[in-house]
């Protein structure tokens, strides 16, 4: 090694690799642990009761429609992921698709719902659920929260997605147990499976009431979106993507449907629409189990979303500001750990903000018609990246009908969405819009993309 490069590299040492390439630790195992978990986040756990309140008993209806819907936009991911295995995900394929200023777009989308997600499911963690077993200020449990997660995070993926995999297992089998007691209710008698029939409610007919159910049940899919900012920190993405993603999706959806069967037929609709906790009301109808341990679930369920949710958001930085969509800085890793510390530490202040201020409830709102305007981009990124003919040989390839229903379908749920959540969402996108445009303006004519962009990864 010349002595320029010996310099370089303690000078790398000390201050952390600018664009260096992330370190490939992912199996397909860990890579469907990793989807899986996020989808099966904190949401099921409270959403069952909104949807049977939009639906009516047959809650199951609604999460199959819901699970339908997902799997259109996730055969758009597969296709991107495997063509383009990269940090940066949908920011990264729009840019492609339609230069940094769609490109800013979709990815200030993706990371206002994840921060914002973060934040909120650090006030979470430190909510109801804590309280059954300490009470703490919920200011100093969300930064104490978001910290530790955040040096798990910088500590390295593969330690990351082994936590998610105990916490998943965790999870699922909180799931399980819901499963369980339903069945044990319907068959001492104490359960009504007519419930299980029972669309629309006094003020929507069945058809309005499933697809309202459903815009709620979606938000329990989304998740799987963020797995393709970690495709370039997998060993083999064009094999293991695919098949981690639809795993995944199809465990998760099988899971949700039996649960959402369960809940209802355990307890009548009118209970879980009013209950902060529905799973609970199920504990608590067939007994056996203490309630303390849903809360203990719950926590686990909540931390394991903000994690992951953390990782993505931190990928994503990296990924935008290694494009030019984002300060330069922002891709500095760890030397040895090969982690985007910069990205982590940038993403993590910002959740500390809203979490302490308390700003994230109302944004919350705003969650999926932003992660819908991010599908929408990029499911018609899908489409107009056929022409590239760049990327991994022998990608995923989705049959073209799939990507122009992944469209459609978020147009048809973005209708769904109410006024007053519009009104918020068209603010957010103001700012992106805003911010899109001086990014765009920042970058001469010549770096609209990289060199590998032109030439393939």
């Amino acid at each position: 090694m010349d002595h320029t490069a010996t310099e370089r590299q303690a000078h790398q040492g000390q201050h952390g690799e600018q664009g260096a390439p992330l370190k490939r630790a992912l199996t397909t195992p860990l890579l469907y642990f990793f989807i899986l978990g996020d989808v099966l986040g904190a949401g099921v756990y409270v959403l069952i009761g909104q949807v049977a309140a939009e639906s009516g008993g047959a809650v199951w209806v609604p999460l199959t429609v819901a699970l339908a819907l997902a799997l259109l936009t996730a055969a758009s991911y597969a296709e991107l992921a495997t063509k383009y295995p990269r940090a940066g995900g949908a920011s990264h394929y729009v840019t492609r698709a339609y230069g940094p200023f769609a490109g800013f777009l979709a990815g200030f989308c993706m990371l206002a719902a994840g921060v914002v997600s973060v934040a909120a499911l650090a006030r979470g963690f430190a909510g109801d659920y804590l309280s059954a077993f300490a009470t703490v200020p919920v200011a100093l449990v969300a930064v104490v929260f978001l910290a530790a997660l955040a040096l798990l995070n910088a500590r390295g993926i593969r330690e990351s997605t082994r936590a998610n995999v105990v916490a998943t297992l965790v999870e699922v089998g909180g799931l399980v147990i819901i499963i369980v007691l339903g069945a044990w209710l319907l068959l001492r008698g104490d359960g009504d499976p007519g419930r299980l029939t029972q669309l629309g409610t006094a003020e929507k007919g069945a058809a309005s009431a499933v697809l309202s159910g459903a815009v709620l049940a979606y938000y329990s899919f989304v998740g799987f979106e963020t797995s393709v900012n970690v495709a370039e920190e997998t060993r083999d993405p064009r094999r293991s993507y695919p098949r981690a993603l639809f795993g995944a999706l199809a465990t998760a959806g099988g899971v949700y449907v039996l649960v959402g069967i369960a809940a209802s037929a355990a307890v009548p609709t009118s209970t879980l629409a009013k209950s902060s906790g529905p799973l609970l009301e199920v504990v608590r109808a067939a007994g056996g189990v203490p309630l303390w341990l849903f809360s203990a679930i719950a926590l686990v369920a909540v931390a394991n979303g903000a994690l992951l949710t953390g990782i993505m958001s931190s990928r994503l930085t990296y990924g935008m500001a290694r494009d030019g969509l984002l300060p330069s800085a922002l891709t500095r890793v760890l030397p040895q750990r090969r982690t985007p510390w910069a990205a982590i530490a940038a993403t993590t202040a910002l959740s500390m903000l809203l979490a302490v201020t308390g700003s994230v409830e109302t944004l919350a709102a705003t969650l999926v018609l932003l992660l819908l305007v991010v599908f929408f981009l990029v499911n018609t990124a899908a489409l107009v990246l056929r022409r590239d003919p760049g990327g991994t040989p022998g990608h995923f390839r989705a049959p073209v009908v799939l990507p122009v229903l992944g469209a459609a379908s978020c147009v048809l749920l973005a209708t769904r969405i109410e006024a007053q959540v519009w009104l918020r969402g068209l603010i957010v996108l103001a700012v992106g819009l805003v911010l899109g445009a001086a990014a765009a303006l920042r970058r001469s004519p010549g770096r609209r993309t990289t060199t590998s962009d032109k030439h393939g990864d």
